[in-house]
């Protein structure tokens, strides 16, 4: 197919929200959209497009909204939704509070090596909505993952700090955080 056929531009496709181009009957996703180019997030949307072509999910469209990423390195980079700059810029600085928590990961309390964790939570209006959660640190992507699952159901930090605290872990000082 000519990108020339869909009316994109060479570097990528233009697509609505159903994953359509402007060519009838031709739809892309992934790289080719360049929204999020992350395999996971290619396959989903293959995925939710042809369960609405071809199993009658007419209502089933991807949302580029909240998506979990990660850097593989060491120790793992995650980070979901907006940076402290982007919420300060899009809901002001009065509508946004940020909660940090930096310690030394209970894997490391025995050893000399003592590799530091940091947190951030980018909370959002008087109900202090989550839009944004960055990590660095042992397991953070494994962390992530559950917790972009509470993002995308738009969790608040009080819903956090209602969650009872697995210790010792990493994890709890997310939904200990003051």
């Amino acid at each position: 197919m000519s990108l020339r056929i869909a009316g994109a531009a060479p570097e990528c496709l233009q697509v609505n929200e159903w994953s359509e181009t402007t060519a009838k009957d031709v739809y892309a996703i992934g790289d080719l959209i360049g929204v999020a180019d992350l395999t996971p997030v290619a396959i989903k949307a293959g995925r939710y497009l042809s369960e609405r072509l071809f199993n009658g999910k007419s209502d089933l469209k991807m949302s580029y909204d909240l998506i979990p990423t990660v850097v593989f390195s060491h120790p793992p980079i995650g980070t979901i939704g907006l940076t402290e700059k982007e919420a300060r810029n899009k809901f002001g600085d009065d509508n946004v509070k940020v909660y940090r928590s930096v310690f030394t990961n209970m894997y490391h309390a025995m050893t000399e090596r003592k590799t530091k964790t940091a947190y951030k939570l980018v909370c959002q209006g008087p109900n202090e909505v989550v839009v944004g959660l960055h990590m660095i640190g042992i397991a953070s992507d494994e962390i992530l993952q559950g917790f972009g699952v509470a993002m995308k159901m738009g969790a608040t930090k009080a819903n956090f700090d209602e969650c009872v605290a697995i210790h010792p872990t990493a994890a709890e000082e997310l939904v200990t955080m003051t």
